[in-house]
């Protein structure tokens, strides 16, 4: 590493990359992660020597050893966020400074070394920027981003391991709502938790998102389109959904969502939307909530709206929720009118359609 927390990267530039025609093609209707660019970034970490041998090059598979440690003791983080075409041809990204954060704090928690800010930021840049050309035109398009990190030692034991790999990958991705933003179903899961004080809830590692699979398929199971997890102590109040925060809308025009107490991953979106919704003069209150209190104020017309929220679908209405007792509606099942204010002004933010007081978009073409 040279220059601090800045690395220097070798660019080696895809020797048989996608013809423009077939980008094209691919980019016609790119679905959600099942395109991808054609270069990747990687990133070497040892213990004694630190971040090294910082690279932009082709995509590819990656040589593993049936040995290496994350196939065994899961010692993995991951991010994701998106970069934007602007009017004037450039490209933005939403908060990747946060992302940074993020993925170092998840890296601690995991026993991983944190890969300096400066270094995640500048290797998103130096991705979007070789493979510029793949992000779709429209306003709903976007180039979705995934940096993520493994330990690549090759070794068996319990410990953390001594060497990492970090890498960034790109895809290409449409409206996450081809037919527009409709109202989702939710399950509420009776079986099972997502986190538990003292547990790794907090941190975007992918065995949390694998032990959700099961409760997701509960959910698709009863007809609906994403779980929702109660907390683990008393499987009473709500923490979130499987990929996504939550909040409530009340009469009065208050703003709710659970507590970060180490069980809920802290969304990016989430704080955004905490922000926006602040300075569109929402009271805001971050308090547990419980099911029965959700269950009651649906019922009485005190709750008039609730919404989940993150990067892939930034804000989306929930109109039901589902139990193994029965269920209800939301608002009559429409989306409410705070939840498409909010995620209008998010989304004109992200793709330079309004100013921005906060200093969220960081311009990198």
């Amino acid at each position: 590493m040279s220059g601090g927390d800045k690395l220097d990267f070798e660019i080696r530039p895809n020797p048989a990359p996608v013809s423009v025609a077939d980008r094209a093609a691919l980019l016609a209707n790119p679905g959600f992660g099942r395109v991808f660019t054609d270069h990747m970034v990687t990133i070497r970490y040892a213990d004694g020597k630190g971040w090294y041998d910082a690279r932009v090059e082709a995509r590819a598979p990656i040589p593993m050893d049936p040995a290496a440690a994350v196939l065994h003791y899961a010692q993995e983080i991951f991010e994701g966020l998106k970069a934007y075409r602007t009017a004037d041809g450039g490209v933005t990204m939403f908060r990747p400074e946060a992302n940074a954060a993020r993925f170092a704090a998840s890296a601690r928690r995991m026993a991983m070394p944190p890969l300096p800010e400066e270094a995640f930021v500048d290797s998103l840049r130096r991705l979007v920027e070789i493979d510029r050309d793949w992000i779709p035109a429209g306003e709903d398009g976007s180039l979705y981003l995934r940096p993520f990190m493994f330990a690549s030692e090759v070794f068996l034991g319990v410990r953390p391991a001594n060497e990492y790999l970090y890498v960034v990958i790109a895809s290409p991705v449409g409206a996450y709502f081809p037919g527009g933003v409709k109202p989702v179903t939710v399950w509420v899961t009776p079986d099972y938790t997502r986190a538990a004080p003292g547990g790794t809830g907090a941190a975007k590692c992918g065995g949390n998102y694998a032990s959700s699979l099961v409760a997701q398929a509960e959910a698709i199971e009863h007809g609906c389109d994403q779980v929702v997890f109660l907390d683990a102590v008393e499987r009473r109040f709500v923490d979130e959904l499987g990929g996504m925060n939550v909040f409530f809308v009340y009469d009065d025009g208050t703003v709710v969502t659970p507590p970060l107490t180490g069980t809920i991953l802290p969304g990016i979106t989430r704080e955004s939307v905490l922000t926006l919704a602040a300075g569109a003069g929402h009271r805001i209150e971050e308090r547990p909530v419980s099911f029965a209190d959700w269950q009651a104020d649906a019922a009485s017309g005190r709750l008039r709206e609730v919404f989940a929220c993150g990067t892939a679908a930034v804000i989306t209405p929930i109109g039901e929720v589902r139990f193994p007792d029965g269920g209800f509606l939301i608002g009559g099942g429409e989306p409410g009118r705070v939840t498409m204010a909010l995620r209008q002004q998010l989304v004109d933010l992200q793709r330079g359609g309004a100013a921005d007081p906060h200093g969220w978009v960081r311009r990198i073409l």
